[in-house]
C-alpha cells in the first residue's frame, strides 16, 4: 500500500535506552525487568510489571484501612519473606540468574539488590516510603516511618539496628583507611541511591558475573547498557571496546576506544590503549563480498542477543 508506515519494534536495547532517558520518569524496577531481555529477548517487561502489581494487590486487600506504617511493615515482612518465601540465593550467589527480576519471581531467590528492588516495588504500592541504599558490600532497604527510620536486609530479611550496621561496616573502613579521624558517620552511608545509581549497580553485578566466566556476548551486552545508562563512564566504554574487539567486532571497538581516549587522555593505560587502537586501525580490511557471510568480514557492530 503507497504511503504506508514501516514501523519496526524497537530492539531491546532502544527499549531500555527509552526507560533510562530521563532521571524524572526512570522506573527502577521496569529497568531492571528490561535488563533480563539479555538472556530472554522475547520477555514481556508489561508482563512482568503486572506479576509484581498483583502481589501487591493481594497484600493491599489484606491491610485493615487504618493500618498504620509499622503495622503495614510489619505485615509486608511477613508476606515477602515467609509467605511469598524470598530470600538470597545462598546455594549459588553468583548465577546470573538471580540479577534478572523475572527469574527471581520465578524461583524466589535472589541476591540483595533483586530482592529490594522487588521489595521497595510492593512496600511502595502499600504505602510505605522505601528506598534502596548502596551499603558497601551489601544493598540495603530503608524505610522512613512515623518514629524514625528502619533499615532492612532484604537477603535474609532482617531488621539491623546500628551495631550491627557499624560491625558490617568496619571491614571496609579498615580496607580504605577510614578509621579514626578519617571516618565517616554511618548516617553518610545510608542515604538513599537514586534510580540511576540503582540500575548501575545492577548491571555492574551482571559485569562481573560474566567477566568471571567468559561470557563475552553477554558481557558485551550488559556493558552496552552501562554505555547507555552513563554516557560519561568512560571506562565502561573501553570496556565494551576491549570486549569487541575479542569478539572481532573491530569497528564498533575502534569508535567506543577513541571516545574514551578523546575523553580520557591523561588516563594511566592511554598508551597501551593508544596502541592498542592503532592496531585495529591497521587491521587488514576485506574486500565487501569476500570475507566470512559476504560482508567484508566485518562486525555489524551488533552483540548476539541484542534484538528481539
Amino acid at each position: 500500500m503507497s504511503g504506508a508506515l514501516n514501523l519496526a519494534a524497537p530492539t531491546v536495547l532502544e527499549y531500555f535506552a527509552s526507560l533510562v532517558a530521563d532521571d524524572a520518569s526512570l522506573s527502577v524496577t521496569e529497568s531492571a525487568i528490561a535488563v533480563g531481555q539479555d538472556d530472554a529477548p522475547r520477555l514481556d517487561t508489561q508482563g512482568v510489571l503486572a506479576q509484581i502489581d498483583t502481589l501487591a494487590e493481594r497484600l493491599r486487600r489484606r491491610l485493615p484501612a487504618d493500618a498504620a506504617p509499622l503495622q503495614t511493615l510489619r505485615l509486608l515482612n511477613s508476606y515477602f519473606f515467609h509467605e511469598l518465601g524470598f530470600a538470597g540465593n545462598v546455594n549459588d550467589y553468583h548465577d546470573r540468574r538471580n540479577s534478572y527480576l523475572h527469574e527471581v519471581l520465578k524461583t524466589r531467590r535472589g541476591i540483595p539488590i533483586t530482592l529490594a528492588i522487588l521489595y521497595i516495588e510492593i512496600a511502595t504500592q502499600v504505602g510505605l516510603r522505601a528506598q534502596g541504599v548502596s551499603f558497601p558490600g551489601h544493598f540495603l532497604v530503608k524505610l522512613r516511618l512515623q518514629r524514625g527510620e528502619v533499615i532492612l536486609d532484604p537477603f535474609s530479611g532482617q531488621t539491623l539496628s546500628r551495631d550491627e550496621l557499624e560491625d558490617r561496616l568496619a571491614p571496609f573502613r579498615r580496607r580504605f583507611g577510614l578509621t579514626g579521624e578519617n571516618e565517616v558517620p554511618l548516617g553518610l552511608y545510608l542515604q538513599a541511591a537514586e534510580p540511576r545509581d540503582i540500575v548501575a549497580r545492577l548491571l555492574r553485578n551482571l559485569k562481573e558475573i560474566h567477566r568471571r566466566i567468559g561470557d563475552g556476548p553477554r558481557l558485551a551486552s550488559v556493558l552496552q547498557r552501562l554505555v547507555i545508562l552513563l554516557p560519561q563512564a568512560w571506562d565502561e566504554r573501553r570496556d565494551l571496546a576491549l570486549v569487541q574487539g575479542e569478539m572481532g567486532q573491530v569497528d564498533a571497538a575502534a569508535a567506543n576506544l577513541g571516545l574514551y581516549l578523546q575523553h580520557r587522555p591523561e588516563a594511566e593505560d592511554a598508551g597501551r590503549m593508544q596502541q592498542q587502537l592503532q592496531a585495529w586501525e591497521a587491521r587488514p580490511r576485506h574486500t565487501p563480498g569476500r570475507g566470512p557471510g559476504g560482508d567484508g568480514g566485518r562486525s555489524s557492530g551488533r552483540t548476539p542477543g541484542w534484538s528481539t
